[in-house]
């Protein structure tokens, strides 16, 4: 999370929903791969459904959404974290809030195909690795 908040109590709220919420600026301070370390010791071997925020980006990669915030990653940070998901569970995935009429040049759409052909890339080598274990 990172940007503006509604209340003081969102983060906690997030929380008590059983979410561990990690700040952005958490990300930076422990490390991209620290933080991947942790989503995959949570999740371990259960079924995961992605959802991936596009806003999550900076606006300067995909400024084409209704709540751009500053201080995310780049493009290529943000396709990294997708590729760190391998070896999860996936079992299905969804891409949110690109706002076609904000997008510039179509830059947020040329990014968002990206991270869904990286997630598609993603249950297809489960899917590999299931057939190769039989």
């Amino acid at each position: 999370m990172r940007g503006p908040l509604y209340g003081p109590g969102d983060i906690q709220d997030a929380r008590d929903l059983g979410f561990e919420v990690i700040p952005m600026k958490e990300v930076r301070q422990v490390g991209f791969e620290n933080v991947m370390k942790r989503i995959h010791d949570r999740v371990k071997d259960r079924p995961v459904f992605v959802t991936y925020d596009i806003d999550f980006i900076d606006p300067a990669y995909a400024p084409g959404t209704g709540t751009p915030e500053v201080g995310g990653p780049s493009s290529y940070e943000a396709l990294e974290f997708v590729r760190a998901l391998d070896g999860l569970n996936v079992v299905d995935f969804d891409l949110v809030e690109v706002l076609p009429a904000y997008d510039a040049n179509e830059i947020t759409a040329v990014l968002a195909s990206s991270v869904i052909y990286e997630m598609i890339t993603l249950i297809a080598l489960k899917k590999r690795r299931q057939q190769e274990n039989r």
